[in-house]
């Protein structure tokens, strides 16, 4: 779009939509995460790894 000179807005709103289900994705790989490997890591007593990992992504998150 860029090259073809398009429409500054247009292309924003495509970024934007781009960066969401992006996000979408994120969410669900998160949840899975979740919902999988932390619960089988709390029951194999590896709490402080999955506590690492979710504080890692946490604080990466928060520098978008």
């Amino acid at each position: 779009m860029i090259e073809k000179e398009e429409y500054c807005i247009d292309i924003l709103w495509q970024s934007m939509a781009a960066k969401e289900a992006l996000s979408g994705v994120e969410d669900l790989i998160l949840e899975n995460h979740l919902s999988t490997h932390v619960v089988e890591q709390i029951k194999t007593g590896k709490e402080s790894k999955a506590a690492k990992e979710i504080l890692a992504i946490y604080k990466l998150s928060k520098r978008k």
